[in-house]
């Protein structure tokens, strides 16, 4: 398994992160993803840190907790051999309280997640979307304030606009306080509109990406194909289908030429599509979930290879799309924004 270091910090992380929406299934929504219980959980992690895939990823609203539970008991006794990123900010009950960045709620939200999950310290603490309704001064000291107790070891935020990450990282180097190393970002060969902003700027600053829905839920799996229906167990056909529509023709365009680079390099079309991923600028990690076991060695076959230049150029040329202002205009002037891919 190949580490990288996550942004400017000094975690190294596996370029693979176990995700664990599906455990649990304590609602319909999640019921769509899966609903891995304490036995399956304990197999699939098992598995995961035999090949050194040891960063697990939940949030706190997986299942309403549920899912931070059964990683907390799959993972009973090997707590020390794990890495663990959680989440908070989303909606946890129905009061003025229950949901964003304030103080009051992150402290909470920590203290229930440290519970659920068994443990006394969070290693990436992620904020799982902006809160615009609560001083980010007051968001940052509250997290660093994690930071300096020991219940959180790094902070890291997640679908942040370019102006929310960078004034959060202005307040944080201006008070001195613990500052976000990563961000996770949607991301996929047919979702690349992180390369227009967050990808310059996350090199400029040092912060990693950790991918979220690297398959685009399902979408670039190897199931869905030109003129064929979607099969019953594709997430997309259950309802956990997340990410705006996309053009079919774009889509299935991209499918051909992962589905040539599968024959060429006698791996899966999933496995193609994470690869190329993994060779992007900023990548640190893809977050993958896996059912059951044959799914998950299926995903961890994606690493210990490498697509060629002209193979990743190809999928490059497939699934570009026109960007929007300002980035189109950035682009046509080269010499003053060279592109970071």
């Amino acid at each position: 398994m190949e580490y990288r270091q996550l942004g400017a910090s000094g975690l190294r992380v596996p370029v693979l992160s176990f995700g664990t929406a599906t455990f649990g299934g304590g609602n319909e929504f999640f019921k769509a993803w899966g609903n891995t219980d304490v036995a399956e959980a304990r197999r699939l992690l098992e598995i995961c840190l035999e090949a050194g895939v040891n960063f697990f990823d939940t949030a706190n609203v997986y299942s309403q907790g549920l899912a931070e539970e059964i990683l907390g008991q799959a993972l009973d006794g090997r707590r020390h051999e794990a890495l663990l990123g959680t989440k908070a900010t989303f909606p946890m009950g129905d009061g003025p309280n229950d949901f964003g960045s304030s103080r009051l709620h992150l402290l909470k939200a920590c203290e229930d997640s440290l519970r659920r999950l068994k443990t006394d310290y969070i290693d990436v603490y992620y904020l799982h979307g902006f809160d615009a309704n609560t001083p980010v001064q007051e968001t940052l000291r509250a997290l660093d304030d994690l930071v300096q107790s020991g219940k959180v070891r790094y902070i890291a935020c997640s679908n942040f606009s370019g102006w929310h990450l960078m004034k959060s990282l202005s307040v944080s180097e201006r008070y001195g306080w613990a500052r976000y190393v990563g961000h996770q970002v949607y991301y996929s060969l047919i979702n690349r509109e992180y390369e227009w902003e967050l990808m310059p700027l996350a090199q400029d600053q040092g912060v990693g990406a950790v991918v979220w829905s690297p398959l685009a839920s399902g979408r670039l799996s190897g199931k869905v194909r030109r003129g064929q229906p979607i099969p019953d167990s594709s997430r997309l056909q259950q309802g956990g289908g997340q990410g705006p529509d996309v053009p079919d023709e774009l889509q299935f365009a991209i499918v051909d030429v992962l589905d040539e680079l599968a024959e060429e390099t006698g791996k899966t079309v999933a496995q193609v599509a994470l690869n190329w991923l993994l060779q992007r600028p900023t990548v640190t990690s893809l977050v993958f979930g896996a059912r059951n076991e044959e799914q998950l060695r299926q995903n961890l076959g994606a690493v210990g290879w490498h697509l060629t230049p002209e193979q990743v150029a190809r999928l490059d040329k497939v699934s570009a799309t026109p960007p929007v202002y300002p980035y189109w205009h950035q682009r046509n002037q080269p010499q003053l924004n060279p592109l970071p891919v």
